[in-house]
């Protein structure tokens, strides 16, 4: 059996499948020369409860799975997990009834311990935080998903598994029952089942084992700013805003690190190449596969404005410190300087439509995951329950 990518994803599907058959002949590959290059390791580092997906979907299902499981295996391997708790945050009256929809389906998901807040129930949890009204989820935690995915790896091989890094997929085919895939070197590879967890690169891999063009991946690039370490205090655990239910994207928010300090952000701007975490990084064929896919060009024209505020957000700092003070006003400037930024691999169907669910298909032997954005990572152990549990039964 093989598995394309090693990231968080891939690595935990691939430890499910050695556990069920641990008879079989494992690979799991992977072009980067390293694990979790991408979207894992660019990951805010949340453990998601489960507050706003819709009850019954994968991700409302598979998240709260994903998180038990989450955290017994944290606890097992003495990996950092902390229950910092977040609150969801009503700036205005405007955003009460969006907030009580998510109260509602945090509910009906069996999200624990959630409270509603007035603002001064608000500032006993987080004293600098504003707002009229929150929604506090005090099991939200915070982890190191890079160190889950070296711990998943490890776990791989002990199996006996075989991690391939450095060696890219360039080619997916058939023979009889068979798959075949062509590595970037010229070796052939031949596997009974192929399961595709390529994170940025999921369309393309798909679409080399004869999946359809859609959805295709638009990488947004996520931006963020950390905060200087004498103003951490300003921060307990997480500070989110009510999210806008046209966008996955959830807006600029607190996030306290794992490995210690707090992020602001991210924004969420159009990437100019598949990997590009860098304002300067440009890879005109990314650019210009996104340009011409069709979903791309209804998206900007109903999303137009969003994006040039998102632009500018992310062009002018005070206009992303003006976003984030309207949370925790005593922010100021000097209190922000730049972090690293990571990179979504947000699937875009050819309507233009945002997909919000895991997109899961299946092509015979092969498995293609072609949605996986967070809370993948939290659901990454029930997510590869679900999957492997189909793969070995097809």
């Amino acid at each position: 059996m093989g598995v394309v990518g090693a990231g968080i994803l891939g690595l935990a599907v691939a430890r499910r499948l050695a556990e069920l058959r641990p008879d079989a002949e494992l690979t799991v590959l992977d072009k980067e020369d390293r694990l979790a290059a991408h979207q894992t390791g660019h990951n805010s580092g949340v453990a998601h409860a489960g507050l706003y997906y819709a009850p019954g979907s994968l991700k409302a299902t598979l998240c709260r799975r994903g998180i038990a499981l989450l955290k017994d295996y944290c606890a097992d391997r003495g990996l950092p997990y902390e229950e910092c708790g977040k609150v969801v945050v009503a700036r205005n009256a405007a955003e009460l009834a969006p907030l009580a929809e998510i109260e509602r389906r945090a509910t009906a998901n069996g999200v624990p311990g959630l409270r509603r807040l007035d603002a001064t129930g608000l500032r006993e949890i987080e004293p600098h935080a504003a707002g009229i009204a929150a929604l506090h989820s005090p099991e939200t935690a915070i982890v190191d998903f890079t160190a889950v995915a070296r711990a998943y790896a490890a776990d791989v091989t002990a199996a006996g598994g075989t991690l391939r890094l450095g060696t890219e997929v360039v080619r997916i085919g058939r023979r009889g029952d068979a798959v075949t895939v062509r590595t970037g070197g010229g070796e052939e590879l031949v596997f009974d089942r192929l399961v595709i967890c390529a994170g940025l690169q999921s369309d393309r891999v798909a679409r080399l084992a004869g999946d359809s063009p859609a959805p295709a991946i638009v990488p947004f690039r996520g931006e963020y700013y950390r905060l200087v370490p004498d103003r951490e205090h300003l921060v307990r655990g997480l500070i989110y805003p009510v999210p806008d239910p046209r966008y996955p994207f959830l807006g600029v928010h607190f996030t306290r690190r794992a490995g210690g300090g707090v992020d602001v952000g991210p924004n969420a701007v159009l990437a100019l190449a598949r990997e590009g975490y860098r304002r300067r990084d440009v890879r005109p064929a990314d650019l210009w596969e996104t340009l011409r896919w069709p979903g791309f060009k209804h998206l900007a024209r109903r999303h137009w404005r969003t994006g040039v505020r998102e632009m500018y957000g992310s062009a002018v700092k005070r206009a992303f410190l003006a976003e984030a003070r309207a949370f925790v006003p005593d922010l100021r400037a000097a209190d922000m300087v730049p972090a690293p930024a990571g990179v979504r691999a947000q699937a875009v169907d050819a309507d233009g439509s945002l997909v919000d669910d895991f997109r899961i298909g299946r092509l015979g032997p092969v498995t293609t995951v072609r949605n996986a954005p967070s809370p993948a990572a939290t659901s990454s152990l029930a997510i590869a329950e679900h999957l492997a549990g189909e793969i070995l039964a097809g």
